[in-house]
């Protein structure tokens, strides 16, 4: 119960912050659940009279909160189906920059990592360069029998983990209660949001998970001429601190030192986004945080990415969907975009190919009239959203990072080259991928995998059949006698039942403004 009131109290503040800077202030009430009428029409009398446009609202509104809620608000970037295209683009502009902690404090959290003083582990150790909510970078340098090297030292925010872990149980809380009194909610799995959020930010601080992704990723990524890793210093890393090479070169914001450094633009803009196709369909693991701030031009021109925090993966199911749904767009072949819907499970069968077809050629055929430089990817996932709502296609959290991605790259690339097509820049990834995985020789490999796992299964069958055994017996017992409960176990279960209808219903009025009108704005 203590805790319930915990999560009830910082829900509130939270709702208040908001109702505060107007955030709420547009919401049509018509639109809302009648439940979020009254709270909503509150919300409006609080507000701020200075209260200006609705982007200045929304960002100072979840500055106000604190670290954990910009996450949650660039997380919800991504995801214009939650809380509309409009608030989408506003929350992307949110910044995760932080005033740097004291030098002190990131000298003593790294001699405690090693258990050794500062200059027995770097030669020297500069000012912070840069601060955001879990950490800081400073430039460094080490000497070892290999010589000297510059490097760029991560020293975890002290205390961040135990704020990160309240806010996010706050925030499992709303959702837990949203999804229980929402349809809506249940069908945008607003749990999985969340638990997704926390997967992400718990692999961010733990610099040891971070300095294992950008192992792997430069393993997968050795062989690309055009793109480069960084290598990580493991002797100097440790949980709270990540050591990886200094990367000398050109920020990709810093438009005119690369045309001045004579880059060609265009091709540029082309790398990053058959690189990033290349890692999400070719790899399954792709960089998930590809903003300009993290990536540069290095003096040979490859493409060098930096800070691996938030990676993502696919599975070979998730490959194939992004894949054909790709390629089917790039061949306006929209029967088989709906196919591979149908096939992954996505959309419930009670709909037909056909109808989902037919609404994807009304995605897809406005953007092959356009112009290369009139196609956004953004606006194609959100027209996706729209589709996949009418045709009952539940949130698939796995994409979210990929989507979310793709929007990303796309800006980058574009600020490059405002005419890039994208779709023909696409294709030879795509397309490459596709004979591979989908003709003779990637059908013969799933034949061999297949074979693979028919082995296995084979080999684990007396077991199966012993365990079905037990099974049934079980299920045999339970449907001659029953599943006896005692009088005092109906009566626990009754209180039980009457106490959560009653925090349910407190936390519905509570959480209301901050939830469920987060479902309807814009």
């Amino acid at each position: 119960m203590l805790r319930a009131i915990g999560h009830l109290t910082r829900l509130a503040r939270a709702a208040w912050v908001l109702a505060r800077e107007g955030v709420f202030a547009e919401v049509n009430p018509e639109i809302v659940p009648p439940a979020v009428r009254v709270p909503l029409a509150l919300s409006r009398l609080v507000a701020r009279r200075d209260a200006v446009g609705l982007e200045h609202r929304l960002s100072r509104a979840v500055g106000r909160l604190g670290p954990s809620y910009v996450k949650l608000g660039q997380f919800l970037a991504t995801r214009p189906d939650i809380v509309g295209v409009a608030a989408a683009r506003e929350l992307e502009q949110l910044q995760d920059r932080l005033p740097p902690f004291g030098q002190k404090v990131a000298v003593a959290t790294i001699e405690r990592a090693f258990g050794a003083p500062l200059n027995s582990v770097f030669a020297e150790f500069g000012e912070p360069i840069a601060a955001a909510s879990i950490a800081q970078v400073h430039r460094a340098r080490t000497v070892s029998a290999l010589g000297e090297q510059d490097v760029a030292v991560k020293v975890l925010r002290p205390g961040v983990e135990r704020r990160f872990k309240r806010d996010i149980g706050d925030m499992f809380f709303a959702a837990r209660v949203a999804e229980r009194y929402s349809p809506e909610a249940r069908r945008l799995r607003l749990i999985g949001v969340v638990e997704t959020l926390a997967r992400t930010v718990k692999m961010e601080m733990d610099f040891r998970l971070e300095a294992a992704a950008a192992s792997e990723f430069a393993e997968k990524t050795q062989h690309d001429p055009d793109f480069r890793v960084p290598t990580v210093d493991w002797d100097r890393t440790a949980k709270e601190v990540l050591t990886i090479e200094w990367i000398d070169g050109i920020g990709l914001s810093d438009v005119a030192a690369l045309r001045q450094a004579g880059h060609d633009l265009p091709q540029l803009g082309r790398i990053i986004i058959q690189s990033f196709l290349r890692h999400a369909v070719r790899d399954g693991f792709f960089h998930a945080d590809m903003h300009q701030g993290n990536l540069f031009i290095d003096s040979q021109g490859r493409l060098a990415a930096v800070d691996f925090g938030i990676m993502g993966r696919l599975g070979a199911k998730e490959r194939r969907f992004l894949a054909e749904i790709l390629y089917g767009f790039i061949t306006r072949d929209y029967r088989r975009v709906a196919e591979v819907h149908f096939e992954a499970g996505y959309v419930p069968p009670v709909h037909t190919v056909e109808d989902f077809a037919q609404a994807i050629r009304a995605i897809g055929e406005p953007i092959h009239s356009r112009t290369a430089d009139q196609i956004s990817m953004a606006k194609l996932l959100s027209l996706l959203f729209e589709i996949t709502a009418l045709f009952d296609m539940r949130t698939r959290t796995e994409l979210v990072l990929l989507q979310k991605t793709m929007v990303v790259v796309e800006g980058v690339a574009r600020s490059l080259d405002p005419r890039l097509d994208l779709w023909s820049t696409a294709e030879p990834v795509v397309a490459s991928w596709i004979r591979e995985k989908l003709g003779p020789v990637g059908v013969a490999q799933d034949v061999g995998r297949g074979l693979a796992s028919l082995g296995r299964l084979a080999a684990q069958l007396p077991d199966l059949v012993e365990r079905s055994e037990r099974l049934a017996r079980t299920l045999e017992a339970t449907a001659h006698g029953g599943v006896q409960l005692s009088p005092l176990s109906i009566e626990d279960i009754g209180r039980a039942e009457a106490r959560r209808a009653r925090w349910g219903n407190a936390a519905l009025w509570t959480i209301a403004v901050l939830l469920a009108a987060l479902l309807f704005i814009g």
